[in-house]
């Protein structure tokens, strides 16, 4: 199987070794089989595949698809229920499940593509909601210790799309944890946690910090997303994509001699903590698409035929159709150096890079 099919870029090589794992059983023995240690293949693990940008080599070691199901929930106190969902269910199911439950929080994050299970990876968030902010507890499997470890939010060092769970696969060069399973602490109420996103408030016609309905944010979020082309649909190329290709810059709020800056007329918006909400003053974020435009590059903006941005958003970089994986790591690199040049800032990515590299 080439892996282009398992990844929503729609990119990718060969996979000889893939095997896919459909319990929880079948992913803790995976993961005991291929540890992360001396002597091991490298192994590739693919749930939702909306955060991979995979090489046209493909990937010659074990590869494991994680298509685990099943949810459940238990009563919490005060109006609030737990909600566990294993690795491998489909977010936005799980998200439209909680809102048929009338069960708040998650709400903001509809349409958003990929599985449970990559969601606490990314510290995955949109339209000022966080899913650090609702998790209550994490089930892992640990490749280093060959255990399984439940970790509480403040044992995950979440960050602005990151976790403890990113940044040790960035520095082992393999992932050490394999999320088996997520519970989040939401309300029991009709209607949503209060909106916190202009744009989404506006479509909703109430004003920020004000709640409304759970199904018509859910309805006024995936409209959104889908005037984007950030909701999968196979017949738009728009939407063969990896989601918003880079993030956010964040910057010195008081930057000094050499400091990068937030460019005059960009907006800014402040950078909380994910678990306990408070602002930090040192730094402040910028818009990755207004740096992106402004540099010179529009929508649809291409070096060939094959991988452009999208024509509807300037964050998502798009295979239109015939893109290998270097076409769209030519494009990324383009843009990320133009932008660069123009403002001083350096943008990361933010999907995974396997086999390749900007």
């Amino acid at each position: 199987m080439n892996l282009s099919e398992l990844t929503t870029l729609r990119v990718g090589g060969p996979a000889p070794q893939l095997t896919t794992v459909t319990t929880r059983d079948q992913l803790i023995q995976f993961c005991s089989e291929h540890p992360l240690s001396p002597g091991y293949d490298p192994v590739l693990f693919i749930a939702g595949g909306s955060n991979l940008l995979i090489s046209d080599d493909g990937f010659a070691g074990p590869v494991c698809l994680i298509r685990t199901q099943g949810i459940t929930e238990t009563p919490g106190e005060n109006e609030h229920a737990r909600v566990r969902a294993q690795a491998g269910v489909t977010w936005d199911e799980f998200v439209k499940h909680t809102v048929d439950s009338g069960l708040s929080g998650l709400e903001a994050l509809s349409g958003i593509p990929g599985s449970v299970g990559a969601t606490p990876v990314q510290n995955v968030g949109a339209y000022g909601a966080e899913v650090a902010e609702l998790i209550c507890s994490v089930t892992l499997f640990d490749r280093v210790e060959g255990e399984v470890r439940e970790c509480a939010p403040d044992e995950l060092e979440f960050g602005y799309r990151t976790s403890l769970l990113k940044t040790s696969a960035a520095q082992l060069g393999q992932p050490r944890y394999i999320v088996l399973d997520v519970e989040f602490e939401l309300e029991r109420a009709g209607e949503s946690a209060p909106v916190r996103y202009g744009q989404l408030a506006a479509a909703l016609g109430v004003e920020i910090g004000e709640s409304a309905p759970l199904a018509e944010v859910r309805e006024a979020v995936v409209r959104l997303r889908a005037s984007k082309g950030m909701v999968l649909n196979p017949e738009d190329h728009d939407t063969w994509s990896a989601g918003s290709f880079f993030t956010n810059p964040i910057l010195p709020a008081n930057p000094g001699p050499g400091d990068p800056r937030v460019p005059e007329g960009a907006p800014t918006y402040p950078v909380r903590n994910p678990t306990t909400g408070e602002v930090d003053e040192t730094v402040v974020k910028t818009s990755a698409a207004w740096l992106i435009d402004h540099a010179g590059f529009d929508k649809g903006f291409a070096l060939n035929d094959r991988a452009s941005l999208s024509t509807k958003h300037t964050l998502a970089l798009t295979n239109r159709g015939q893109a290998r994986a270097q076409d769209i790591v030519e494009l990324a690199r383009h843009i990320r150096d133009g932008v660069a040049r123009t403002y001083g800032i350096t943008m990361h990515p933010e999907p995974n890079f396997v086999g390749c590299q900007i």
